[in-house]
């Protein structure tokens, strides 16, 4: 083909040519489309959702107080303390020959403990023996004076004076007798003293002293101090009580005597009996407690000086009490409440006054009847003024098992040879 060849005009078909769009025409669409695609979005969204179905209230467990007679317990915080503490002091100075006792063990009143170089002190007894010796022959040579004197004044062979100069050698010599009789004592006392006793029966301390040291005797302090003994059957526990709690256990008639039950730190039961001993005079003015004090009986020595210990003192006879537990309380910033669920299922709080635990339930001294159902399980799904569903349940007393005669030292630490 002729590429140069004429084209036919009866064959050429007119080509239309767009106009060109004007800059207005541009900006439009730009502000229409995100109209169109709003309006869109806005229908989608509109469309009508399918209706959520409501979740069923809460289930809980319910119940009515437990009814019961109790004893009620005031609680205290103290400390043991023996009945008896002797700081063992020597009476005579001297060298320690020997020690008798073993450092903690238990000793008996009246048990040697050490004994002080007697020597110097049986060479002072036997020099005041020997005084009485001197003393008696004085005496007696006087007497006999006295005596032959007593019969020459019949004839007139001695003046009234001289037999009144003899009578008072003779009271001389009796006295000066009766002075080396008392010497005599005094240095068997001492002698005596060489040997240093226990005072008392109980558990001793260490030796403060070993043999061969020298020991001074004195007043209190002043003597050398060489062990200590504390008497632990019985034993006391001592305490500070409340003002309140005093008024409280005096307006119920508690005093000398009554019943008191202890248990340790790592107990959960109050194992160890014993009684009330003794109550102060006063309050302390700067505390506003008084000191109290029980005392136990402890045959095998368990208990020991200084340990603490949670007391409980009975503060009346038995009453009924309906108890709830523990968990079942709530606390509400300064009150203290329990949820209860009415007929129509509608949960409310009812402020209540705590006493003590007892058998692991919660004395409740008002705010409840015997009529309310208490929730006792689901409390944190209980809120007041909500329904819920109820389970019905019981509450029962918890038994705790009785604790060892002794309890068994604890795996990985150490323990005190008896």
């Amino acid at each position: 083909m002729n590429m140069l060849a004429p084209i036919n005009e009866a064959e050429a078909q007119p080509v239309e040519v767009a106009p060109p769009r004007s800059p207005l025409w541009r900006r439009a669409m730009w502000v229409v489309a995100p109209l169109v695609v709003l309006a869109g979005g806005y229908g989608l969204f509109q469309r009508p959702n399918p209706a959520m179905a409501a979740p069923p209230p809460p289930t809980v467990t319910v119940a009515t107080p437990l009814q019961r007679e109790v004893t009620e317990w005031d609680d205290y915080v103290g400390r043991f303390e023996p009945s008896r503490s002797v700081e063992v002091r020597p009476r005579v100075s001297g060298a320690v020959v020997a020690i008798h006792f073993t450092d903690g063990q238990i000793v008996k009143a009246g048990q040697p403990l050490f004994t002080i170089d007697p020597r110097p002190y049986a060479a002072a007894l036997a020099e005041a023996r020997a005084g009485i010796a001197t003393a008696s022959s004085e005496l007696a040579l006087a007497n006999a004076n006295y005596q032959r004197a007593l019969k020459l004044v019949d004839v007139d062979a001695v003046s009234k004076s001289e037999v009144d100069r003899l009578k008072a050698q003779v009271q001389a010599a009796s006295a000066a007798l009766a002075a080396a009789q008392a010497r005599v004592r005094s240095k068997a006392l001492d002698m005596e003293f060489t040997v240093v006793r226990a005072p008392i029966g109980g558990r001793i301390s260490d030796r403060k002293i070993d043999v061969g040291n020298l020991v001074a005797a004195g007043e209190g302090a002043g003597a050398t101090l060489l062990t200590t003994i504390n008497a632990l059957d019985p034993i006391y526990f001592s305490f500070d009580g409340s003002e309140a709690l005093f008024l409280k256990a005096k307006r119920a008639g508690a005093g000398n005597a009554s019943p008191v039950e202890i248990r340790l730190q790592d107990e959960g039961d109050y194992r160890w009996k014993g009684s009330l001993d003794f109550t102060d005079n006063g309050l302390d003015p700067k505390s506003g407690t008084i000191r109290g004090r029980a005392v136990l009986s402890n045959p095998v020595l368990f208990l020991t000086p200084g340990m603490f210990g949670n007391m409980r003192l009975a503060s009346g006879g038995k009453t009924a009490a309906l108890m709830v537990p523990d968990t079942a309380i709530v606390t509400d910033q300064a009150r203290k409440t329990v949820l209860v669920v009415g007929k129509d299922g509608t949960v409310s709080a009812k402020p209540v006054q705590l006493g003590p635990v007892v058998d692991g339930l919660r004395v409740i001294r008002g705010g409840l009847t015997l009529a309310d159902r208490v929730v006792i399980t689901g409390t944190q799904m209980a809120m007041p003024g909500t329904k819920v569903q109820i389970l019905i349940g019981t509450i029962k007393p918890t038994a705790m098992a009785p604790a060892p005669a002794i309890a068994p030292p604890t795996p990985g630490q150490a323990t005190l040879a008896q």
